[in-house]
């Protein structure tokens, strides 16, 4: 079976948000939210930095979905709206979303975001993929690994764009790809494991 994950090197990781802004225009997001943010650890503020000038330093997290094998949201949902699919990518059927929510509270990576208004872009229209499906106002949205691009064999847009190849993507059912050897080869971890979600989003130093 294929089994979709990544792998991010944070020492690779310099905050440029690259992947934030490709992962909006790639998946036609709307203003005033974000599938894909870049934290700075220990900070209270997105962009800020540790110690007292002139002796800062900050690094940098990732994060977005983790396309977990034992999916909070997915055991909570009402509607069987989030679901796993064949690649093993948590996906949402925006049809069946009653915009509960239940699946916000129940993601202990607060990676989903709610239409709470009719959505607005700058320009006005839609843009990004034209397979990317438009969501509409009552929804919960996210990272979806990009389904369009890889269903196609294509990277997800924020591995694809991301200026210092941070971001490892492949199968993790696969013990020759090049993720797979990456998470054993620099012995990679995941956020809150002690959740119990498995998650397939792998990181390393």
């Amino acid at each position: 079976m294929t089994k979709l994950g990544m792998a991010i090197n944070k020492t690779r990781c310099i905050g440029c948000q690259t992947c934030a802004f490709a992962c909006k225009m790639q998946n036609n997001v709307p203003q005033g939210m974000r599938w894909n943010r870049v934290l700075t650890e220990g900070c209270d503020v997105e962009d800020g930095a540790l110690g007292e000038f002139p002796n800062l330093s900050r690094t940098y997290l990732p994060i977005a979905c983790q396309h977990c094998e034992n999916a909070a949201c997915q055991r909570v949902c009402p509607t069987g709206a989030t679901y796993k699919d064949d690649k093993g990518r948590v996906q949402v059927d925006y049809d069946k979303c009653i915009g509960c929510r239940m699946c916000m509270a129940a993601c202990p990576y607060n990676a989903r975001v709610f239409n709470w208004d009719d959505s607005v872009r700058e320009p006005d229209f839609n843009y990004g993929d034209k397979d990317v499906p438009v969501r509409s106002k009552g929804v919960v949205e996210k990272c979806t690994l990009c389904k369009e691009r890889t269903d196609r064999g294509e990277d997800p847009q924020c591995v694809a764009c991301c200026p210092t190849r941070a971001r490892i993507f492949g199968d993790l059912d696969d013990p020759d790809s090049e993720v797979s050897r990456a998470i054993r080869e620099r012995n990679a971890y995941v956020l809150l494991e002690e959740q119990g979600t498995r998650p397939q989003v792998h990181y390393f130093n």
